[in-house]
């Protein structure tokens, strides 16, 4: 069991009422977390190649271990007890469930049965992400999602998946933060598979939402009721509202990050800025007919991750605060294909260790934003919000994270405020339930509400999360 105290049942935030049915919730993706990259069947990911490249990862840092989850898992779910969380965010991996994408891997996919009953068991909501960026490395060598083809493929992963964990698992999420998986990835190559290939990146966008939008109408077939995608959205702010440079460069900015993903699986069309914008990258040229039709399948929510604002500029002289949203390293610019002169300049808040500001005003913008945007929105939940600072083990063996606990208790103070004003938030998943694997970045940041000791795997509660501990308790 973990270092730590007992929640005390009682909340800063005071009296504030939830509403019915509120989700308190923690998150973790597979890659980040499970370990055991080769046992049992699993074969490479992308991200297990991408770690083999020199240079690739902080420390030349790999996934082998990473947490041990998939050794340590009954025990991370005592915690999650111990913690009162309503739900548990999850990942499956797709090189794990259908290894060099050949057949299913039954030892996989039940590893991921003994974590559905496990959660059930101690009263905790399975919620199920197919997609948090492990494709598995042989389909990358097939063109990965540059290819059509991997859209379909993706949908055989999912029946497998459901086919095991359906009679249990209700609430499914397609895609993890495609904005991720695709400019980070093949544009920027910040991201594994690590390319820097423009016109792969436009295309890898449309074939993840295609392959978003026909899971959804396959599991809906079976049965699934609730079924949705997360995606990683920001406020693009103006640095100068008056100057027309900075205007289009936030219109740009807000294009490739927010619009071309809500757009398309919320009014099945994606906008014409956006189109005009990449038109040399050909993103006409791949949208088939019938495509968007696919991609705007309804979906009972929408997942919002959400980390910081970017204050945007289109003078690329202006100081860069470094500020973009994703669990990555900044991006090159060739990640803004197209808009290569977006600048980010800083507006003097504090920051994490990702070097991202701290403003929890920003997500009860955001929240606000899209009901006000989005006519036929469907119910919200932020399925991902946290932040990395560099944490010190007291002598008594706790962990004072006193700006992570600020942190988590402001953005949740926030997502109230966000309430109040008509925004229909349904949950809260702070990011991460554990230290993990932070992409690019290694072990080097920790953005856990658990702390785990990277020589000897013992899980440590932070203040962080008792205090979440006790929000959750005086909600319940």
């Amino acid at each position: 069991m973990p270092r730590g105290t007992a929640p005390r049942p009682h909340s800063p935030l005071g009296t504030r009422s939830w509403p019915d049915g509120f989700l308190w919730g923690s998150a973790t993706a597979a890659a980040q977390v499970e370990g055991a990259s080769h046992e049992d069947g699993k074969e490479d990911s992308i991200w297990d190649a991408f770690a083999s490249v020199p240079g690739a990862i902080a420390n030349g840092e790999t996934l082998q271990d990473a947490v041990q989850h998939y050794r340590r898992m009954p025990e991370d779910v005592a915690i999650m007890k111990t913690l009162g969380l309503d739900a548990y965010r999850f990942s499956t991996s797709w090189a794990r469930v259908r290894p060099g994408d050949r057949a299913p891997n039954t030892a996989g996919l039940d590893f991921y049965s003994r974590l559905v009953d496990e959660l059930l068991e101690a009263g905790i909501l399975p919620w199920l992400t197919l997609y948090h960026w492990d494709l598995p490395q042989a389909l990358e060598e097939k063109g990965g999602w540059a290819n059509r083809d991997t859209a379909h493929r993706f949908v055989e992963y999912a029946d497998d998946v459901h086919s095991v964990l359906g009679d249990r698992v209700h609430h499914w999420t397609t895609f993890n933060e495609p904005f991720c998986s695709s400019l980070l990835g093949y544009a920027a190559g910040v991201h594994a598979p690590g390319r820097q290939d423009p016109r792969a990146a436009v295309a890898a966008i449309h074939h993840q939402h295609l392959a978003h939008g026909l899971a959804v109408t396959e599991l809906r077939s079976r049965g699934v009721e609730q079924l949705g995608i997360t995606l990683n959205l920001s406020n693009a702010l103006p640095r100068d509202p008056s100057d027309p440079v900075d205007l289009d460069a936030a219109r740009r900015f807000d294009s490739l990050q927010n619009r071309i993903f809500l757009d398309p699986i919320l009014r099945g069309a994606y906008p014409e800025d956006t189109l005009a914008d990449l038109e040399q990258f050909g993103l006409r040229e791949i949208i088939q007919p019938g495509d968007l039709d696919v991609i705007g399948t309804p979906i009972d929510f929408l997942g919002v991750n959400h980390y910081h604002d970017d204050l945007i500029s289109g003078h690329p002289t202006t100081e860069d605060g470094d500020g973009h949203s994703g669990g990555a390293p900044r991006p090159t610019s060739s990640c803004w294909i197209g808009s290569e002169d977006i600048a980010f300049p800083s507006r003097g808040l504090p920051r994490t260790a990702m070097n991202w500001e701290v403003n929890p005003d920003g997500l009860r913008k955001l929240l606000v934003r899209l009901g006000e945007e989005y006519e036929n929105l469907p119910p919200l939940y932020v399925t991902e919000n946290g932040a990395a600072y560099d944490d010190v083990v007291a002598s008594d063996g706790a962990v004072h994270d006193v700006e992570r606990t600020a942190f988590v208790l402001d953005h949740i103070a926030a997502v109230g405020e966000a309430i109040d004003q008509g925004a229909d938030v349904r949950g809260y998943f702070v990011w991460s339930l554990l230290d993990n694997f932070e992409w690019s970045w290694g072990y080097g940041k920790r953005f856990g509400v658990v702390r785990v000791d990277y020589g000897t795997f013992e899980r440590t509660i932070k203040d962080s999360g008792l205090a979440y501990a006790r929000v959750i308790a005086a909600a319940t």
